[in-house]
């Protein structure tokens, strides 16, 4: 891990319990594939940015986000889909949300690891108000 990279990983750390802090989602319950995406999430550091709950933070919510429609910058409209949910994962650069300018690090997760956070995305699809 480069320098660079630990740093970004040590800030995302510290602001953990700054984001998503309202728990709102905290008493969900959730099938047991999207448990484990939402232990990523927090493992891996996703949290820090997108709510420890997936309430959103600096980065976008995924609490409502799969099926919705997402404007990206230059104000392409996208369907968040299980396609682009990856995508956004596996290059979190190739389509940017309007109105989040924070660049999204790589990640480097497993094949199981990215279908366990489409899971709790998905799952927190139903929690939206």
């Amino acid at each position: 891990m480069n320098r660079t990279t630990s740093m970004l990983a040590l800030f995302a750390v510290a602001l953990l319990p700054a984001c998503g802090a309202d728990g709102s989602t905290a008493g969900v319950e959730l099938p047991p594939a999207a448990t484990e995406g939402r232990e990523v999430t927090r493992d891996k550091g996703c949290a820090a940015c997108h709510g420890s709950n997936g309430d959103g933070g600096v980065a976008p919510p995924f609490v409502g986000l799969f099926g919705s429609e997402v404007e990206l910058q230059g104000g392409e409209p996208v369907i968040a889909d299980r396609e682009y949910i990856v995508e956004s994962i596996v290059d979190p650069g190739a389509k940017l949300v309007e109105g989040y300018n924070l660049p999204m690090p790589r990640t480097e997760l497993s094949p199981a690891e990215i279908d366990a956070v489409v899971a709790y995305i998905e799952a927190l699809a139903e929690v939206a108000p």
